[in-house]
């Protein structure tokens, strides 16, 4: 290999390092630049600091404990078919309540300055013992905020009672229920008032202070009877709720001493829309809307600062729903999640 040849080698390996390293530069440079802009839209937040404060740190890990839960509800008045599609009460009064399987699982969350990513791990059904399914959407932004969950349920325990008769047990698989569970907020005092110093751990909570909001709640029901599972007694059932309701109400954030926080606040809305068909056996009863019917979401929270960048808490969101009237039929539909966490600050 001749001098010259060396000399060409060497000098391209040299353009190539040259190259790499200023691309890596420059790579570098642009997250550099989006890490600054994120910076500075964190920092800058329109909050009164008296009141609310940033952390001032970017990075947090958190574990989680989550159990949720879901029962329904009713009772009224049994009906026969007359023809025509119309039906009539007979006067016979029933009552029934499902509940669907606690479900309980561990999570790990990794955020960056306000934006989250969790992996939720359910131990039952890694061994086989839980077969419902379930989703859970939230974010809690300081002047909008939203909470949507989604289940599957069927493995629902409940029972069945006709007036003068005896109590009914519902097998466990004879039923499946669908539901959705859907809240949104808006915050007046939202430079005071944090939501998500409770419930994010976006913001801290310095001094107590409330705010009035606005509320949107809705739901979705969908429940039908698996005709194999059902005994000679049993009708099949199809049952289908859609409500949509507007509202406000109130929470409160109370600051009782350094590093505490507790947090409470409802926010009852009316149904303003609301669908609903109930089918049994061969007769359909048509379920109108009564005033008034409602739907209710509360949200409580305890959170602990331990020291500078460690904290630790308890919260819980629970939703009702209250729709119909006992003498047709009168349904109560509760679900609810509770959270225990710990998490540290980078």
């Amino acid at each position: 290999m001749t001098k010259k040849l060396i000399t060409r080698y060497i000098m391209a390996a040299l353009l190539l390092v040259v190259s790499q390293t200023a691309e890596g530069q420059k790579k570098h440079g642009l997250f550099h630049r989006i890490d600054s802009l994120l910076t500075v839209r964190y920092q800058r937040a329109n909050i009164d600091t008296n009141y609310v404060t940033r952390p001032q740190t970017k990075w947090a890990l958190t574990g989680r404990v989550n159990v949720s839960g879901l029962k329904l509800h009713g009772e009224g008045n049994e009906a026969e078919g007359i023809g025509g599609g119309n039906y009539k009460l007979y006067g016979r009064h029933f009552e029934w309540e499902m509940s669907a399987e606690r479900k309980t699982t561990v999570s790990f969350g990794v955020s960056y300055m306000g934006v989250s990513l969790n992996l939720s791990l359910n131990p039952a059904k890694i061994l086989g013992k839980y077969h419902d399914y379930e989703l859970n959407f939230r974010s809690y932004g300081k002047r909008f905020g939203f909470d949507i969950a989604y289940q599957n349920a069927r493995n629902l325990k409940g029972w069945y009672e006709d007036e003068g008769e005896e109590r009914m047990t519902l097998p466990e698989d004879a039923i499946k229920l669908q539901t959705v569970n859907m809240n949104a907020y808006y915050v007046f005092n939202n430079r005071r008032f944090s939501y998500p110093a409770a419930f994010a751990h976006s913001y801290l909570q310095r001094r107590s202070a409330g705010s009035f909001m606005l509320a949107v709640s809705g739901n979705a029901l969908y429940a039908e009877t698996q005709n194999d599972n059902l005994d000679e007694h049993q009708q099949p059932i199809d049952f289908k709720i859609i409500n949509l309701g507007i509202g406000g109400g109130y929470g409160y954030n109370f600051v009782p001493g350094k590093g505490w926080l507790l947090h409470i606040s409802a926010l009852p809305t009316m149904i303003v829309y609301s669908h609903a068909r109930l089918t049994t056996g061969d007769t359909r009863i048509p379920l109108h809307y009564r005033f008034p019917e409602f739907i209710i979401t509360s949200r409580g929270s305890v959170v602990k600062q331990i020291g500078r960048n460690k904290f630790a808490g308890v919260q819980m969101v629970y939703h009702f729903t209250s729709m119909g009237h006992k003498e047709s039929l009168d349904i109560y539909h509760e679900k609810w999640i509770a959270r225990a966490y710990f998490g540290y600050r980078l």
